[in-house]
């Protein structure tokens, strides 16, 4: 139905932003290409990759969202700002928010992140202000390139308890990970 159709651009200030799958698909594979974790560590990374995202997209239409896009190759920087400036409204993440697949900070503070996460950072840092306390290895997270990765989601406040209804009724996870505000298309992590 081409007027249930979401686009990264339409966030409006005082949205929620909305995440569907954990972060750091990139890294995992990469470090158990690389030798630095077992084989084990791939199996949260494949059962996210396996998690369809049809549920959380019927979920965000369902609740009245403004926007989405998936997270992908350009990780949750490149795809948030993305959805910023087609919005043309800052998007605030709270880093300690973000949800992680496990031992991803460890991995990333040991530089075992994929070569595109540092070509993401590279070009989201010209329109992302990073408060104090946010990591080089942090930065890398949020740009990892992500295979199969979930939604970012713009929802109304008034749309939130009709998504965590449809979300919890289908098992699928998802974390309030920011903010939409006035501004230009920019990013802010705190």
């Amino acid at each position: 139905d081409k007027n249930s159709l979401l686009k990264a651009g339409g966030a409006k200030a005082g949205d929620i932003l909305v995440l569907t799958k954990r972060l750091c698909t990139g890294i995992i594979t990469s470090a158990v290409k690389k030798g630095k974790v077992k084989q084990a560590y791939l199996n949260e990374a494949i059962d996210s990759m396996l998690l369809l995202n049809k549920t959380a997209s019927k979920a965000a239409v369902s609740a009245g969202a403004r926007a989405a896009t998936d997270v992908t190759g350009f990780g949750l920087l490149g795809h948030a700002l993305n959805m910023a400036k087609g919005s043309k409204i800052d998007l605030i993440i709270y880093n300690d928010k973000i949800p992680l697949m496990s031992k991803v900070k460890d991995l990333a503070a040991t530089g075992a992140v994929p070569k595109g996460a540092r070509n993401n950072l590279e070009y989201c840092s010209r329109s992302t202000t990073f408060s104090e306390n946010i990591s080089d290895g942090d930065k890398l997270i949020l740009s990892d390139p992500q295979t199969s990765g979930g939604l970012l989601i713009a929802l109304p406040p008034e749309g939130i308890k009709k998504f965590d209804r449809t979300m919890k009724r289908a098992k699928h996870p998802y974390w309030i990970i920011g903010e939409v505000v006035k501004g230009r298309g920019g990013i802010i992590v705190e």
